[in-house]
């Protein structure tokens, strides 16, 4: 079957949606033209995440809707979902074709590529509403899914957010995890962590710099991890720019593996980009190191996200993470005494197996006595084929609902703490995009949402003067 335009619609993280922004560049190279809607385009793929119960009944939801809203089209799913569970996805209606993580990099190919012969016997049966015969009811599911940690491509391309298009892309640099986390999937359907080497992301950073683009977010599934899985380096590693070959004296010349901290030098070093915003880096990742040059440096925006999931000692153990309440708290305290002024948020899971009360108590106590001015509150969701998922004495949903409504609680408080803050302060901030209303929506260098007064054009920095703190928003205008 021919198609000419395509749609992708992308669920979950930034990793989906760097691999979205992929997936449009080869059907961009295959000719197609992008859809402005699912409903109008020859070829819709969903590229699905699976880190939740939750996500993955968003994605059949969403499976369902396009096939009833244009059954003429052909639906690919792609993503996590699509690497755990092929079976069950080829199985619902409307879907032509599941494409895992193992396939991605090949997935316009394959979706272009004419049907191959299916024996008669695999049609599908049954009766369907009138109109809804086509290509995708007629054939069983095509499916493409193999061991994913055999997989070695990473998709990179820049991420531009729809409603901040013309500011702030996210280019992802890591992909996969080597981290065992008994509630987590995302390594059996991401694979083994890798890296974007580290002339490519240069040459990224270039090409956006040179767009005009002034804040640059790099990301990954594992970030901190970044370089550990590239060739070691030497104090001559010559690498490619876009200004031609030059030299990177790394880690003052010392011989050995390339580490997160490099890269971050290098992009200081070596690209005009005005700002840099990391994205989550786990706590043991956070070294000394990389909290000094996020203080010392104004080109790095003052914003840690430092995924915590539990302060207590017993579930992080149950979790299989790495690092104990003690070395976490260390982290932030020392994050926190760098950069008295920076954005510092975490990730916290309630109601993981076994949970207790006083458990839980440990990590709301921690979270009210360390400086968080955000936080992301997830409530644990059972992933088939976890060890978590396995363990006893499951908490029942009402209670770990109950314990994330109190976390956010707490959050709301401690944002609201902070905003308040910044009440007769300058700070930088850059304009996202200008509203109607003589106000232009604005973030600050430390992540803080921002209503400037005035229309001003997008894609600029500029420092603000903050006059008041208005619904999870500080009020401000340019400061003379």
């Amino acid at each position: 079957m021919g198609v000419s335009s395509f749609y992708v619609e992308n669920f979950g993280c930034r990793a989906t949606q760097a691999d979205g922004a992929a997936i449009e560049a080869q059907f961009r190279a295959q000719g197609m033209e992008r859809a402005s809607a699912r409903e109008q385009a020859e070829l819709v793929v969903l590229n699905t995440c699976t880190v939740t119960a939750s996500a993955d009944q968003d994605a059949r939801a969403a499976i369902r809707r396009i096939h009833r809203e244009n059954p003429a089209c052909k639906i690919v799913v792609t993503g996590c979902y699509a690497q755990r569970a092929p079976e069950e996805i080829a199985g619902l209606p409307g879907v032509a074709q599941v494409i895992g993580n193992s396939h991605k990099h090949k997935l316009a190919e394959l979706a272009v590529s004419p049907q191959s012969f299916v024996p008669l016997q695999q049609l599908r049966t049954g009766i369907r509403e009138p109109g809804t015969e086509n290509f995708s009811s007629l054939f069983p599911a095509e499916i493409h899914v193999s061991d994913i940690f055999a997989h070695t491509e990473l998709l990179a391309a820049p991420v531009f957010d729809a409603s901040n298009e013309r500011t702030r892309p996210n280019l992802k640099v890591q992909d996969g995890c080597d981290n065992r986390c008994s509630f987590c999937v995302i390594p059996s359907v991401r694979g083994q962590s890798r890296s974007l080497p580290l002339g490519q992301i240069l040459a990224e950073v270039d090409t956006l710099v040179n767009a005009g683009y002034r804040e640059v977010v790099i990301s990954g599934i594992n970030l901190g991890r970044w370089g550990r899985d590239l060739p070691s380096r030497t104090k001559d590693q010559l690498v490619l720019g876009s200004s031609g070959t030059i030299e990177v004296g790394l880690s003052r010349g010392v011989l050995g593996d390339f580490r997160f901290e490099d890269l971050v030098r290098a992009i200081l070093n070596y690209t005009s980009l005005e700002k840099l915003r990391i994205s989550s880096v786990e706590p043991m990742d956070w070294s000394d190191e990389l909290i000094e040059m996020m203080a010392s440096f104004p080109r790095i925006a003052k914003h840690a996200h430092v995924p915590m999931q539990s302060g207590s000692d017993a579930v992080l153990r149950r979790m299989h993470r790495k690092y104990r309440p003690w070395h976490y708290r260390e982290k932030i305290e020392r994050i926190r005494a760098a950069m008295p002024n920076a954005a510092i948020g975490a990730d916290v899971m309630t109601g993981f197996p076994g949970e207790t009360d006083a458990e839980f108590e440990q990590t709301r106590c921690m979270v009210e006595e360390l400086p968080f001015t955000y936080l992301h509150v997830f409530t644990y969701s059972a992933r088939p084929g976890t060890p978590a998922a396995a363990m006893p004495r499951q908490v029942p949903v009402e209670k770990a609902r109950e314990r994330n409504r109190i976390l956010r609680d707490l959050a709301t408080e401690k944002k609201t703490a902070f905003l308040r803050s910044f009440v007769g302060k300058t700070v930088p901030a850059i304009t996202l995009h200008a509203s109607d209303d003589d106000c232009t929506e604005t973030l600050t260098d430390n992540y803080l949402k921002l209503h400037l007064q005035g229309s001003h054009p997008a894609n600029c920095w500029v420092n603000a003067r903050i006059n008041d703190v208005q619904d999870d928003a500080l009020i401000g205008n340019i400061s003379a």
